[in-house]
This record gives structure tokens, C-alpha cells and sequence, in this order.
């Protein structure tokens, strides 16, 4: 394994679920047109062939 190219590669595709995510809670967040309290997220990690599934939850305030 190639630490720099696998390195790279994991930032790029943590890059990518980090600005979409946010752009997907920033969009429900205004169509639902809420401007107060919190949301409870939860974000899972799949990685196929491997039954590797991880969960991270949390509370987004909105105040």
C-alpha cells in the first residue's frame, strides 16, 4: 500500500462527504424553512465486501 497515495485518496473522498453533507443540511434546513431548535443526524459509513458499517451521530443546533 502506498501510504501517500492512500492518504490522498481518503482525504479527497472525506473532502467530498464533508462539503455534500453539508450542502444537503444547509438545503433541508432552508426548504423546510427552519430557523430554530436542532436536528439529530446520523452518518453511516458502508464499505462494501468488508461489513464494515460504522455510525457517527450528533445534534446540529440551529440557534
Amino acid at each position: 500500500m502506498n501510504n501517500d497515495n492512500f492518504n490522498m485518496s481518503m482525504r479527497k473522498f472525506l473532502k467530498q462527504v464533508g462539503v455534500t453533507s453539508q450542502q444537503a443540511i444547509e438545503d433541508h434546513v432552508r426548504k423546510a424553512g427552519l430557523e430554530g431548535g436542532h436536528l439529530d443526524a446520523k452518518m453511516t459509513l458502508t464499505i462494501e465486501g468488508s461489513g464494515v458499517v460504522h455510525e457517527v451521530k450528533g445534534r446540529i443546533d440551529l440557534d
